[in-house]
């Protein structure tokens, strides 16, 4: 029966994978963005972390994770050309949907001994709308996730290992550089979990050499590649002229930014109990009562501790940095044993997942990747078109695939009315194609569609919709009322390209 329920879960998780919803423009703009321009020589939009005077991001990890999957699809892509953005985007999504499910389950099964154990958290682990969501998405933490856990069954390979275990050893330190360099914040998860492998290392130090050397050689390479790719403008450095540069360290540049308070504080300043109280709980769900159950402090739990305590060191606190700690808890809890009580808890467990699957898997900011693939097919016009986006996440550039200079995008964000008017105003021409790009929950752009006055500074023409979007930073509460502004964003949800007119044309 279970292994039923498992398949079609499994079902579940690929439909999820396949729906274009938007989470955080960081599954973007720190991934496929950066390597999709030069691999499809697409135009790219890359942001601070990679075009600062010491860039904090690494492009290491970004090559092994998108660069080789998109060469792969590049070189058996139909036609002379590069394949379509959709194609590419959908291609990714599958790679991590596959990734989650073959190596995330796969690392869960090794850690949990018990049969019956096993197959309830593979349950737990396969009905989570984090595996759905995040975990199909192209998230750095999605990556982080199935280093952490892979991390663990080599610990408790070696630590369990009667003999030397060479093989392991290596792989851990590899595996090691490689998250760390992903996502400076991998240590955190593996730092408590690592104290267990000084017994076998007392008694097998050989294995250490293996340890050293793979770590050596992986963070040499990473430097290397880094140090290449963001001094693309000199010539080009051999491994022996490396040394007599300044290297690029990405992690240390990371650390280094993130240790000052005022450069966090340009990103959000919480409360240190916000992983805690607020975060976890938003991930875990009803799950979050069953934490009070576990009484063994695994290595899955331990990683877990460890992970959320020195993460919530830091200022700076988003739900998804937890994202790695969630396989671990609902592997380490255990079910109310009461028939009402366990019925009443699988009941809210579902409830609980298929609405947030359903808002960040389909609807959140659903509408953006679909825009950006529909105006990256519009047939090219003799001047520029321009498209401006308002009231949305930010618009990915490397979805518009081989439209470079033939169409400009204004992203205004969440800008004020009058700032759009500003913009849109002077792209009221009738002799141009240009588009504005907002949700329809946003009744100040109803005075715009029913011209009643000639002195409207422009009009709007609806071109194309795609119903799947909420917008959920249009939520105002305290000025239109709880219910009027549910009706608002549900009831017109969607989001909609408009031609920009003008009276008379």
């Amino acid at each position: 029966m279970w292994r039923r329920v498992y398949l079609v879960l499994l079902a579940v998780r690929a439909y999820f994978a396949l729906s274009p919803s938007y989470i955080h423009p960081d599954e973007h703009f720190q991934g496929p963005e950066v390597i999709a321009g030069d691999i499809f020589d697409w135009r790219i939009t890359k942001t601070w972390e990679f075009t600062s005077s010491a860039p904090i991001r690494s492009v290491f990890p970004l090559w092994a994770v998108y660069g080789i999957p998109m060469h792969l699809l590049h070189w058996i892509a139909p036609g002379s050309g590069p394949p379509s953005p959709w194609l590419v985007f959908n291609t990714l999504r599958v790679l991590f949907f596959l990734i989650s499910f073959v190596l995330e389950d796969w690392a869960l099964q090794e850690l949990i001994a018990s049969p019956r154990l096993r197959r309830t958290s593979l349950l737990l682990l396969a009905s989570s709308f984090v595996t759905w969501t995040y975990q199909t998405h192209t998230f750095s933490n999605a990556v982080e996730t199935i280093g952490v856990a892979w991390a663990l069954v080599l610990i408790q390979r070696i630590k369990t290992s009667k003999e030397a275990a060479w093989l392991s050893s290596g792989l851990f330190g590899m595996t090691v550089v490689f998250c760390f360099f992903n996502r400076i914040t991998f240590p955190a998860f593996i730092l408590l979990p690592a104290f267990q492998l000084f017994p076998h290392f007392l008694r097998h130090p050989t294995c250490i050499i293996p340890l050293t050397l793979t770590t050596l050689l992986t963070v040499g390479a990473a430097v290397y590649y880094d140090t290449v790719f963001y001094s693309a403008n000199t010539p080009t450095i051999s491994l022996t002229s490396l040394f007599g540069t300044a290297p690029i360290i990405t992690p240390i540049n990371n650390l280094l930014y993130n240790a000052s308070p005022e450069n966090l504080s340009n990103h959000g300043l919480h409360p240190r109990w916000t992983h805690f109280l607020v975060n976890l709980p938003q991930l875990l769900g009803p799950a979050t009562l069953c934490l009070v159950t576990i009484r063994r402090a695994s290595l899955p739990v331990l990683s877990a501790i460890s992970g959320i305590s020195i993460l919530s060191i830091s200022p700076h606190q988003e739900a998804r940095f937890l994202i790695p700690a969630v396989p671990l808890l609902l592997c380490s809890i255990s079910l109310p044993r009461n028939k009402i009580l366990n019925k009443l808890w699988i009941t809210s467990w579902i409830i609980f997942n298929v609405l947030l699957g359903a808002l960040f898997g389909v609807f959140h900011q659903g509408g953006v990747v679909p825009t950006q693939v529909y105006l990256g097919s519009l047939p090219l016009t003799p001047t520029p078109t321009t498209a401006v986006w308002w009231k949305t996440y930010s618009p990915p550039t490397w979805l518009l695939g081989a439209k470079d200079d033939s169409l400009i995008t204004i992203d205004l964000m969440s800008s004020s009315l009058d700032k759009l008017v500003e913009t849109v105003k002077p792209l009221a021409d009738c002799s141009q194609e240009n588009y504005l790009i907002a949700p329809m929950s946003s009744t100040a752009l109803d005075q715009f569609v029913s011209i009643n006055s000639p002195s409207q500074p422009f009009m709007l023409e609806k071109k194309w919709e795609y119903m799947n979007h909420f917008n959920l930073d249009d939520l105002d509460f305290a000025d239109d009322g709880v219910l009027p502004t549910i009706q608002r964003v549900v009831g017109r949800r969607g989001l909609a390209v408009w031609r920009i007119g003008k009276i008379g044309c």
